[in-house]
């Protein structure tokens, strides 16, 4: 889990943490917190790496997921 002793990651850990996961296959990766969950943005070339980038934030497991605003393309 990345937040420990109650402290949350910033939004750049997260994005970095699930890009190293996904090697770069998601564009413009940006994750948008707020005060009930995260929103998922960027560019993916399949529906696959879609749901990877949404796994991973899942299994970070802080904060839930309000929307997966990734566009295919």
């Amino acid at each position: 889990m990345i937040a420990e002793a109650g402290i949350l990651p910033c939004a750049e850990q997260v994005e970095a943490k699930v890009q190293s996961r996904l090697g770069g296959r998601i564009r413009d990766f940006q994750v948008v917190i707020r005060d009930d969950g995260l929103i998922l943005k960027g560019r993916a070339p399949t529906y696959h790496a879609k749901q990877l980038a949404q796994h991973a934030v899942l299994e970070l497991g802080w904060l839930p997921l309000l929307a997966n605003d990734i566009e295919v393309r």
